[in-house]
């Protein structure tokens, strides 16, 4: 498992954890059945909090994607195309409402994000 950790990004350490972890597990880097390095291990290598590493597997654990096991360690579980998918939609649409803030923090109105969306989608094809 490898992680890129900021110290200096405005996301929260676990988060950037979380996030990683669940997008190595979806792109198939972590297989099923795998196990995760302990959470002391994960905080020795990145020089972070043993808590900080934990939020971030219970995280994961409540969102189905490891399984931990007490004394024993985190292991990746089965996911299903249609829960990946799923995941994938739901981390668009909060990058989508993140943006869709910045802009009208920034007096853009909702007809100039479609015109900027719909520019992008054009560009993408």
């Amino acid at each position: 498992m490898n992680l890129q950790i900021s110290s200096s990004s405005m996301t929260p350490v676990y988060e950037q954890i979380t996030t990683q972890i669940r997008r190595q597990i979806q792109d198939g880097t972590l297989a099923e059945g795998e196990q995760l390095p302990s959470v002391r291990a994960v905080a020795r290598d990145y020089h972070i909090s043993a808590l900080t590493v934990k939020k971030a597997y219970d995280q994961l654990d409540a969102e189905g994607l490891v399984t931990t096991v007490h004394g024993k360690g985190s292991y990746v579980n089965a996911i299903d195309a249609e829960f990946s998918k799923e995941q994938a939609r739901r981390q668009i649409e909060e990058e989508l409402t993140k943006t869709i803030a910045k802009a009208r923090l920034m007096d853009i109105s909702s007809q100039e994000i479609k015109d900027m969306v719909d520019l992008l989608l054009e560009d993408s094809k």
